[in-house]
């Protein structure tokens, strides 16, 4: 039997009997697509000049001895 790997019949039945879990925690806020994402760090980063990330991160600190 080339090209079938297990029987249609089954197909989706372990997704359809694992319940639904609300996203909770770190995971709570829906994340913006990737283009929308960069485009606002290009914005921090190279329009109005400051790091993108986190501002207590390593990479702050090191882009604010930089600026000085």
């Amino acid at each position: 039997m080339p090209g079938s790997h297990g029987s249609l019949t089954k197909a989706g039945k372990v997704k359809m009997q694992t319940p639904k879990i609300e996203r909770s925690g770190v995971n709570a806020k829906k994340k913006k697509p990737p283009r929308m994402r960069f485009r606002e760090l290009y914005a921090a980063r190279f329009i109005n000049g400051r790091f993108g990330g986190q501002q207590d991160s390593l990479g702050a600190k090191r882009a604010s001895y930089k600026r000085k």
